[in-house]
Order: structure tokens, then C-alpha cells, then sequence
């Protein structure tokens, strides 16, 4: 499919990056870890941050792990309260991914990961491209066709802001079949789980989400994925082709990751850097990443910092290539 434009957003995720050489010995005592979700319940950083303190508790990594959920801002709000209680904030993480750099770069807040104490990424996540069971498309190649036909006819539901990653994503896709990536009839959602609700009411025709946020949905027997924007097919869902295999050249993966308190100390931060890493080795970790389809990915401290500068600067040309930024 040469005629196609190739995009490609790895964003770095080599198989050395993916690997997990940089593994410590043994893990820091961290005591409990707080965790501060930037967004609702059902949405791909809730489900990071709470299977990350479950496998981190059962792993015996943690004391005790807490959730708090705060929404608003295109995750601005939480980012904000972050910063400005950020005395007191000493043991929590916060949760986030690839829109952090992307609404920095949109100026949806005036924040960007700089403000913050970047501790790890730790996962990698593709994207999904969702319909409910009883949809009239059984493949991606009849979507593709119904936007070509008439882009308007197909809404498009994420759980992120317009220019944002669920946005991004099929606007790549579309415009790798062919199509305007600036007709897409894109509608917002608050977060991963509410954007599920406006596909299964009918609202929106498809779904774009992370991949790992859909299986549950799959397994649930409520949803089909048509395809998905690895660079090959994965062991938790061996049914769902990649857009790749379909003749479509566009790879996406969002990282996830955690951020601690501006002002955090090395030594704090490099506990909870650790810990991280040794959560890896835990029968608890790979029981949630399986159950959740996730790649690892483990950079810590200033390789996650030198990653997001990478990334600030693909994913900002990108967003200027589709009229976005």
C-alpha cells in the first residue's frame, strides 16, 4: 500500500526500550502510595493506577495503596492541585500518558511534564478502534468505506479532548485509508468509560480507546475491536488485526506512566522508581498486565524525562501535519 501515507507514533518503543534490563536489584520501602487519577472511573489512567497499586500491594512492594479521582481540564485539575499542594503531596503519584504532552502542546493547561517529578513510564498501550455487537460494520475496511462515502456518518467517540490522543489516532487511520483527517466527527467524552456508554447507546458508531480498556468490554461480550495499532497482533487478543495487516500503515502506542510532586526528593523519587521496577518481577504485575493486554515499558527517572522530550517533538510535528496544533 504505497500509496499511502505511513505515520508511525512508537514514539521510541524499541525492543530495547520495551525490555527490562534497567531492572534494579531489590525495591525501596515506599511505604503506601497515594494515588491521584487525572480523570473518571473506567478510563485507561484509572484502570493504570489502580491495577498498578493492586499488583504493587499483593507484590508486598507497598504498604497500602489509595485512589482519589479528579477530573476537569483535560486532566489540567488534577496536574494543578498536584502542584499546588505539592508540600504535602509527598506520597502520592499521579497517573498519566501521552496526553500530557499532547494538551501542553495545545495549551489546554499552562502546565507541561517540566512542573512535575517525572518517577517512570511503565506500560505501553495501543490503540482500539470499538463498535457495540450488533453494529452494522464487521470490519474496519466497512468503516473505512461508510467515511469515505460521507465522513458525517460516522461519529467517532473517545474519552478525550478534540485534538487529543482518541482523536488523534483515527484521524491518522482515516487519513491513511485515504480520507480528510479533518472531516472526522470526533465527540468528546470525559473519560474511556463514559465514551463506552455513548457507544453502546448508539450516540457514536465507533469507539476510539485504548486497547487495553476494551478487552474488558470484549470479554464482557458487549463490543467487537476491528482493529488495533500495534505493530503486530497480541497474545490477550489474538482475533483483533492491526490496522498494518488491513494495508493501513499507521502504529500507535501511548505510554503510561507516573509522576510524582514538584519539589520531590531524589531519594523519594528514586524509591518510588525502584519499586516500580521491582514490580516487574511480581506474579501480581503480570496477572494485571495480561488481564489488561499492556506492553511493559520501563524508563525510569531521566529516561523517562529524555523520552518525553522525544515525544513532545514527534507527536508536535504530527499535530501541526493534521491542522491540529
Amino acid at each position: 500500500m504505497s500509496h499511502y501515507r505511513k505515520h508511525t507514533l512508537l514514539a521510541g518503543l524499541t525492543a530495547a526500550a520495551i525490555g527490562l534490563a534497567a531492572l534494579p536489584a531489590a525495591a525501596a520501602d515506599v511505604g503506601s502510595v497515594h494515588f491521584l487519577i487525572p480523570g473518571g472511573a473506567g478510563g485507561g489512567w484509572d484502570g493504570t493506577a489502580r491495577g498498578t497499586g493492586e499488583a504493587l500491594v499483593n507484590g508486598g512492594l507497598v504498604g497500602g495503596a489509595s485512589y482519589e479521582n479528579m477530573s476537569g481540564g483535560g486532566g489540567g485539575v488534577a496536574i494543578a492541585h498536584l502542584i499546588e499542594t505539592a508540600e504535602s503531596q509527598e506520597g502520592t503519584l499521579m497517573v498519566n500518558s501521552t496526553p500530557i504532552v499532547i494538551r501542553s502542546l495545545q495549551g489546554v493547561f499552562p502546565q507541561s511534564f517540566r512542573d512535575l517529578t517525572p518517577i517512570a513510564a511503565t506500560i505501553a498501550d495501543y490503540g482500539a478502534f470499538v463498535v457495540a455487537k450488533d453494529s452494522q460494520f464487521g470490519t474496519w475496511d466497512d468503516v473505512v468505506a461508510a467515511y469515505r462515502a460521507d465522513p458525517n456518518t460516522i461519529k467517532v467517540a473517545g474519552g478525550s479532548v478534540r485534538g487529543g490522543m482518541d482523536h488523534l489516532v483515527p484521524a491518522l487511520a482515516f487519513q491513511a485509508a485515504g480520507g480528510d483527517p479533518l472531516k472526522v466527527a470526533y465527540i468528546s467524552y470525559d473519560a474511556g468509560g463514559d465514551a463506552m456508554a455513548g457507544l453502546l447507546s448508539g450516540e457514536t458508531q465507533v469507539l476510539s480507546t485504548g486497547l487495553g480498556e476494551a478487552l474488558g468490554q470484549l470479554r464482557a461480550g458487549q463490543v467487537r475491536i476491528l482493529a488495533m495499532t500495534g505493530d503486530e497482533r497480541i497474545p490477550e487478543a489474538p482475533d483483533v488485526p492491526t490496522l498494518k495487516e488491513l494495508g493501513y500503515d499507521v502504529s500507535f502506542a501511548n505510554w503510561r506512566g507516573f509522576f510524582g510532586a514538584p519539589g520531590l526528593s531524589d531519594e523519594k523519587a528514586d524509591a518510588y522508581a525502584e519499586a516500580l521496577g521491582e514490580m516487574y518481577r511480581t506474579e501480581a504485575w503480570e496477572k494485571v498486565r495480561a488481564r489488561n493486554g499492556w506492553t511493559n515499558l520501563f524508563k525510569p527517572r531521566a529516561e523517562f524525562v529524555r523520552f518525553l522530550e522525544q515525544q513532545e517533538t514527534e507527536i508536535g510535528d504530527m499535530m501541526r501535519t493534521l491542522g491540529v496544533l
